[in-house]
């Protein structure tokens, strides 16, 4: 995996936690589902990474 990939994946992930964080303080529960969201796409493409990682070693 790219140090390019994982610092996109890094970056939605805090990005989604922000997002959780704020819909939770605002309590803005589209927010907050919008924050999950985008650090659970942020994992799966993170996981998919390293897969590729596994088959290229």
């Amino acid at each position: 995996m790219g140090a390019v990939d994982k610092a996109r994946n890094k970056a939605e992930e805090l990005s989604g936690k922000a997002k959780e964080k704020f819909g939770e303080a605002t309590d803005d529960k589209d927010m907050q589902q919008e924050g999950k969201a985008d650090q659970t796409k942020s994992n799966l493409k993170d996981a998919g990474e390293k897969v590729k990682d596994a088959f290229r070693d």
